[in-house]
């Protein structure tokens, strides 16, 4: 495949794709990552010799920086997971969400089409810009509801979920104005290792280990749609070698628990691995008060690429949660690491002060 610039390549999603490319010898990877709070370098440190990989410390919004690398590097695609990406702190401070995914997103484009440009006829018939996006521009259902499709009608209800969408359509937009061959991924709820313990899967182990409490909002009866990161990996690979140019893919698990029944899965199954005496994780589940705007369900029907790229989920989400687990278990120093006093008033400044009780292992 030749050369691939991924952008937010430090971050949870982009890390794993980097590492799925590498381990299949797919192509070189050039990384230009920010390194913001969420990031973690040490999720690459595999690759530290690896000749095929490159790091580059930068933001997407420094054009100049983009447009220097896409010229030093010669890469045939692009593949954009940088991104602020958490509900919750797009809540506290949207201001930031706003102007890495939409300004930022602008600004890469705009390198991007200047690159393009400048390329060959040959090569700007292999060359792809892949942007990374979220189920959540389409809104909530309802039970009973029909899954996102491709054809859903954006709806997001969040600050995070708004500024996804802008960024969707910006790259639509430079696709049909410019020319400029676009693909758009928009996923489902992503987890599995190397994923900063703010997100739910995460923050359910962090916390059970360290008996401490485990915060679900509300009535734990909202639902989502479980992606394990690695089947994602395989779905960007095949859109990237094989999508529609100008289209959008939608990716799934394939799974609907509501929040309770997740939390719950993981617990019985660190009850199983991780036993402790006359005491089960269940009994540190605690409900807190729901977010603002809280989406009641998701759900994606990933039919589209099922039929088109014969992609599908190869994880269910028992084994993925299992992978992630044991996962987690066997890198408690890197989940250690994400441990620090900003993280820890974060958590209790979100779910309440509560969440500061608890052992610390």
């Amino acid at each position: 495949m030749g050369k691939i610039l991924v952008t937010g390549g430090s971050g949870f999603i982009g890390s794993n794709f980097i590492l799925y490319a590498r381990s299949q010898e797919m192509a070189e990877i050039i990384n230009l990552d920010k390194l913001t709070y969420a990031s973690n370098p040490k999720s690459l440190e595999q690759l530290k010799n690896d000749t095929g990989y490159i790091f580059q410390q930068g933001d997407i919004g420094n054009s100049t920086l983009v447009l220097s690398l896409l010229r030093q590097h010669q890469p045939q695609y692009v593949v954009n997971f940088a991104a602020e990406s958490h509900v919750d702190r797009s809540i506290f401070s949207p201001q930031e969400f706003i102007q890495t995914n939409v300004v930022g997103t602008f600004q890469l484009l705009e390198a991007v089409r200047a690159f393009y440009q400048e390329l060959l006829p040959d090569q700007k018939e292999n060359f792809r810009f892949l942007h990374i996006s979220t189920d959540e521009v389409y809104g909530s259902l309802q039970a009973g509801e029909p899954a996102f499709s491709e054809n859903t009608p954006y709806a997001p209800n969040s600050p995070y979920a708004a500024s996804k969408a802008s960024s969707d359509h910006l790259v639509r937009a430079y696709h049909h104005t410019y020319g400029l061959p676009t693909l758009t991924i928009n996923c489902s709820n992503n987890y599995g290792p190397r994923q900063f313990p703010e997100k739910l899967i995460p923050l359910m182990i962090f916390n059970a280990i360290n008996q401490k409490p485990l915060p679900i909002y509300g009535s734990g009866e909202n639902i989502r749609d479980w992606l394990y990161v690695e089947d994602h990996c395989r779905a960007i690979s095949l859109v990237l070698l094989k999508g529609k140019v100008g289209d959008t893919y939608n990716i799934g698990g394939g799974n609907q628990p509501t929040n309770l029944e997740l939390v719950t899965q993981i617990c019985t199954i660190l009850d199983e691995v991780l036993p402790r005496s006359n005491f089960s994780y269940q009994s540190l589940i605690t409900f807190v008060k729901d977010r603002p705007g809280h989406d009641y369900r998701y759900c994606v029907n990933f039919s589209k690429i099922k039929q088109t790229l014969g992609w599908e989920p190869t994880e269910t989400l028992d084994s993925g949660l299992r992978k992630t687990i044991r996962w987690y278990l066997d890198n408690l120093e890197w989940l250690r690491q994400c441990k620090s006093q900003n993280y820890d008033d974060w958590v209790v400044k979100n779910y309440g002060d509560t969440m500061g009780k608890g052992e610390s292992h």
